[in-house]
C-alpha cells in the first residue's frame, strides 16, 4: 500500500523541485552502473555455500548476471518514473520501490562475484533503454505507468521462477536469492495494483515480453 501523505512529508526527496530530481537521478544511475550502491539487508545468501562444477557454476553466473542486468532495468525504470509524475505521493511510491529494489542489485553483483562471473558489458545501454522507457510509460499519464509496472514485475517474476527451474540444486546462495527476489517483485506488482494501475494493451504487453527476450538472451552471454 501506499504511505500516507504524513510521512510523505518527512520524505526530502518529496521537496526536491525538478532539476534537483534530475541530477538526483543521475547520481544514482551512475552508482546503479558502476556499482556504488550498498545494500541495507543482509543478502538471502548469506551463510551459504555450494560447490559446482565448471560447467554449472558458468550457467549460475549467466542466469545470475540477466538477474542482475534486471535489477538495473528495474533501477531505471522505477527513477524516470518517480522523475516524470508530478503527483508526489505516486513519486514517493516509485522511489520507494527503487530503494528498496537496490537490495536485489546488489545481491545479484555480489553473487556474480561469488562465481567470477562478470556483469553485463552492456550495463549502460540497458540502464538508457529502460529509463527511456520508463520516461515514456510516466508521461501516458499515471494510472498506466502503475499498469507498466505491474505488467514488468509480473513478467519479472515469471522470469525468476523459470531461472528456479534452471538454476543448478546444489546452488543454494543463488536459489535463495531469486526466492526473495520472486517474493518481493510480486509484492510490488501487487502495491502497484493497489495504487490504481490500469492493465496495458495486449499488444503493448506483447511488445514488452519481445524486448525481455532479447535483453535475457543478450545478456546470457554478454
Amino acid at each position: 500500500m501506499l504511505d500516507t501523505m504524513p510521512r510523505l512529508s518527512m520524505n526530502p526527496a518529496a521537496h526536491l523541485n525538478f532539476a534537483d530530481r534530475l541530477i538526483s537521478s543521475a547520481d544514482h544511475a551512475l552508482r546503479t552502473m558502476t556499482g556504488a550502491h550498498a545494500g541495507r539487508r543482509p543478502s538471502p545468501a548469506a551463510g551459504l555455500k555450494a560447490e559446482l562444477s565448471d560447467e554449472d557454476g558458468q550457467l549460475a553466473g549467466a542466469l545470475m548476471r540477466v538477474n542482475h542486468v534486471g535489477e538495473v532495468c528495474a533501477q531505471a525504470l522505477y527513477r524516470s518514473q518517480a522523475l516524470v509524475t508530478s503527483d508526489a505521493t505516486l513519486r514517493h511510491h516509485f522511489e520507494r520501490a527503487a530503494e528498496e529494489e537496490v537490495d536485489h542489485l546488489v545481491w545479484t553483483r555480489q553473487r556474480l562475484a561469488e562465481l567470477n562471473a562478470h556483469s553485463s558489458y552492456l550495463t549502460p545501454l540497458w540502464y538508457a533503454g529502460a529509463f527511456g522507457i520508463g520516461v515514456a510509460a510516466g508521461l501516458l499519464g499515471d494510472r498506466l505507468s502503475l499498469g507498466f509496472v505491474v505488467e514488468t514485475e509480473r513478467q519479472v517474476e515469471a522470469h525468476l521462477a523459470s531461472h528456479m527451474d534452471r538454476l543448478p540444486a546444489a546452488d543454494r546462495p543463488s536459489r535463495a536469492i531469486v526466492a526473495k527476489m520472486q517474493q518481493e517483485e510480486a509484492a510490488h506488482a501487487e502495491e502497484a495494483m493497489q495504487a490504481g494501475a490500469r492493465e496495458l494493451p495486449a499488444p503493448v504487453r506483447g511488445l514488452m515480453r519481445l524486448a525481455a527476450r532479447v535483453m535475457t538472451r543478450t545478456a546470457h552471454h554478454i
